[in-house]
């Protein structure tokens, strides 16, 4: 995306009223810029897509995006620790990041859902939850397949109620967009955000 793309996307987060933009940390201070003074909060991610950095560069990541004004996180985890078994690691990076961030943004870990089976996305979901976390998502929308209503339902069970789950990648369609929202997911990141609602508001008018 250029410099005008992220200028316009978050002109139309803010006509729309989307919960929030995320935007590469080289844009975080142009997102912020464009949407200060709004409901529209600015994110950006660490870690991303692979979630394989060092635990310090995550931290540093997240330090400069706090610093550059985000107040969304989204953190892909070490899914190769994860699947080799090491919990702790996983466990204490995301502690680390939340501590990073220092109260000054919310956390969403994605667990990338694709690479993992049903034991591994609830032992994700509850170590997130155990690091503090305040959110579980389903993907980077970079692999394969990204959030299905069976893996949104499912980290929904696997984290108590004050942890909310995103639904992220391959969310293209208003009804996969009500499928997600049904099974559980409280917010969805979809680059389709603005023809989806158009949809919406076609099918339910009065709504």
């Amino acid at each position: 995306m250029t410099e005008a793309d992220i200028i316009t996307g978050c002109r139309q987060a803010l006509s729309y009223q989307l919960a929030s933009v995320s935007v590469k940390q080289c844009y975080l201070k142009l997102a912020v810029k464009e949407l200060t003074g709004s409901n529209v909060a600015v994110g950006t991610v660490v870690g991303f897509p692979h979630g394989d950095n060092t635990t310090a560069i995550k931290v540093a990541e997240t330090r400069e995006a706090v610093a550059n004004g985000a107040v969304e996180l989204d953190m892909v985890i070490n899914v190769g620790e994860l699947r080799s078994g090491h919990t702790r690691y996983v466990q204490d990076e995301i502690q680390s990041v939340v501590q990073a961030a220092d109260g000054k943004a919310i956390l969403k870990v994605i667990l990338e859902t694709v690479y993992l089976n049903r034991e591994q996305i609830v032992q994700a979901c509850k170590l997130a939850e155990a690091a503090g976390a305040d959110f579980v998502k389903t993907s980077t929308g970079f692999s394969p397949r990204g959030a299905t209503p069976e893996d949104v339902s499912l980290m929904r069970a696997s984290v108590g109620p004050e942890v909310q789950v995103k639904a992220a990648g391959g969310v293209r369609s208003l009804d996969s967009l009500l499928a997600v929202i049904d099974a559980g997911a409280t917010r969805v990141g979809a680059s389709a955000a603005f023809r989806m609602l158009d949809e919406f508001n076609q099918r339910y008018p009065s709504r």
